[in-house]
C-alpha cells in the first residue's frame, strides 16, 4: 500500500512531494522537497521510519541548499533523540519528529494521536529545520473540528490555522504554507 501527496509552497516558490508505505513493522514516509530559501535553491530528500502506533523510530535529511550540504541522521531510543549521533537534551518522552520544510511530517502526528471529532491533544514535538544544527522541542496543539479539519497551534512559532486534510490523512491545507495540488 502506498499513499502519496504533492504540494505547492505558498510562502515561496517550491514543491514537495511524499509518499506514505507500510513496512512489516510500522511505516516509511519519504519524499523531496524543492523550494527557494532565502534566494537560494533548496533541494531535500527526507525520511521517517514509523512504528506500527505512528511514533517516529529514526528520520533522514540529505541534499542542498545554495552550495551547502544538508546530511542528517536522526533517532529515537529509550532516552531519547540522537543528532548525527549526538544526544539532544530536552527532548525525553517525545515521540514526534516534525520537519519544518515539509507539511508531510504532520501526517504520523494526526495518525498517532487518532483524535475523535472534538478532542484535543497537546505535546511536544522534535523539530528541526533546514538550518537547524540541533533537534528542538516545540509545543504542538491539535483540536479535531470536523472529520477533515484540525484547529492547530504551535504557540512557540507563533503559529495558527486550520489545517485541511484528505481523505487519505495528509494535509491539503497549511494556511499560508503549503496547498496540496495532487493527493
Amino acid at each position: 500500500m502506498a499513499i502519496t501527496a504533492f504540494w505547492k509552497a505558498l510562502y515561496t516558490v517550491g514543491h514537495d512531494a511524499a509518499c506514505l508505505t507500510q513496512t512489516n513493522d510500522g511505516w516509511v514516509l519519504e519524499g523531496t522537497t524543492v523550494y527557494l530559501k532565502d534566494s537560494a535553491p533548496a533541494a531535500l530528500n527526507y525520511r521517517l521510519e514509523l512504528s506500527s502506533d505512528w511514533a517516529t523510530n529514526a528520520g533522514r535529511i540529505k541534499g542542498r541548499v545554495g552550495s551547502s550540504e544538508v546530511n542528517h541522521e536522526i533517532r529515537r531510543d529509550g532516552e531519547g533523540w540522537l543528532l548525527n549521533g549526538k544526544r539532544q537534551s530536552g527532548l525525553e518522552g517525545v515521540f514526534d519528529l516534525d520537519f519544518g520544510f515539509t507539511p508531510a511530517t504532520n501526517y504520523a502526528q494526526l495518525r498517532r494521536m487518532a483524535l475523535q471529532v472534538g478532542g484535543n491533544a497537546e505535546f511536544d514535538v522534535a523539530w528541526m529545520d533546514v538550518e537547524s544544527t540541533r533537534l528542538e522541542p516545540l509545543p504542538q496543539l491539535y483540536k479535531r473540528i470536523s472529520d477533515r479539519a484540525y484547529d492547530y497551534n504551535s504557540p512557540q512559532g507563533p503559529y495558527r490555522a486550520t489545517l485541511q486534510l484528505d481523505e487519505n490523512g495528509f494535509v491539503t491545507l497549511y494556511p499560508e504554507l503549503w496547498q496540496a495540488e495532487f493527493n
